[in-house]
């Protein structure tokens, strides 16, 4: 830094004013003469050093449970375009829905001294949290809850989105939905919910909830349990796929069997995969405002940095929005 401040012959406080973007207490000739003295001399700032001075090190660490759902690239990318009008760097974790490595990578995260957190959990590892929220840690957490933690949250009105899905395939005339879901745990805070608001509609309209329409099973399962209830007499006429993975292993069966949709098999998920508009036939689908829930979750770990926030720990609930194609029939009962 003494080298920059000699060739732009300027302070070194003025060089770290300037590293520091704080660029109100000095001319445009001035920005000029640091920057071409930096392009000269080759000159990168010591971060560590840096950040043991300002007790930040301008980084926020993400940790995603699956990063092949399209839920996680859309918040994720909301997220970094916040942190980089801050100035943050982002180091995202794939903790594969294990908690251990979810733990793993809290503690490594932690040991870069990351300012906040903002985490897609496996919905365990309460120890861990509790620990960071009674240290007043920045933390957010995204799409699920950890039971008994109490952070900010930010996640989709799940009830809301299954009870639109139900209502929407009832009101185009069909009578045998199931719903199609991986294993049904306690600690998945947005499947158990989305299952709650698939049976509250189901039931509103008198209509029965057993096995022959809750598919709920691994992905590797899927198609073998896709062709036995496909098999019985009274067969689903459509599915309502929790997510888009589980679309996927649908739309594979359909193919598969040759099932037309959606004159045989109506077709409804939730999460607006890019191709829905393109696929054939186009897919109705009920869409998560990820950029707006990625920008609120990069907002809330930012105000607790600041420590603006005086209030308890919120649950932000984003509204979900349909998205009317071609995968079902458009007659209407």
């Amino acid at each position: 830094m003494a080298d920059v401040a000699k060739l732009a012959n300027v302070s070194k406080s003025t060089v770290s004013q300037y590293l520091n973007k704080r660029y109100e207490y000095m001319s445009e000739e001035t920005r000029k003469r640091i920057a071409q003295a930096i392009e000269e001399l080759g000159y990168q700032p010591n971060v560590i050093a840096r950040s043991l001075k300002q007790k930040t090190t301008a980084t926020i660490g993400v940790i995603v449970f699956n990063m092949l759902h399209m839920l996680t690239t859309q918040v994720l990318h909301a997220i970094e375009e916040e942190c980089q009008k801050r100035g943050f760097q982002v180091i995202v974790c794939n903790s594969g829905d294990d908690p251990e490595k979810e733990k793993t990578y809290v503690d490594m995260l932690l040991a870069k001294q990351v300012d906040g957190l903002i985490v897609f959990p496996t919905g365990k590892n309460e120890d861990v949290y509790h620990h960071l929220v009674a240290e007043r840690f920045p933390l957010v957490f995204v799409d699920r809850m950890v039971p008994g933690v109490e952070a900010d949250g930010v996640l989709l009105d799940n009830l809301s989105a299954a009870e639109i899905a139900v209502d929407y395939l009832a009101s185009h005339g069909y009578d045998r939905i199931a719903i199609v879901t991986p294993p049904l745990v306690p600690y998945n805070v947005p499947r158990m919910e989305r299952f709650e608001g698939f049976r509250i509609a189901m039931e509103k309209r008198g209509w029965r909830i057993d096995d022959m329409n809750v598919i709920a099973v691994e992905s590797a399962a899927l198609p073998g349990e896709l062709q036995k209830r496909f098999a019985a007499p009274e067969r689903p006429n459509a599915l309502f796929a929790i997510n888009d993975l589980t679309l996927m292993g649908i739309l594979r069966f359909v193919k598969e069997t040759g099932i037309r949709v959606p004159d045989e098999l109506g077709l409804i998920n939730i999460d607006d995969v890019p191709f829905a508009d393109i696929y054939t036939p186009t897919l109705t689908t009920i869409a998560q405002p990820t950029f707006a829930m990625g920008k609120k979750a990069a907002e809330r770990v930012f105000e607790q940095i600041d420590r603006e926030r005086a209030s308890k720990p919120r649950m932000f609930r984003f509204p979900p929005a349909l998205m009317e194609r071609t995968s079902i029939r458009r007659e209407s009962n």
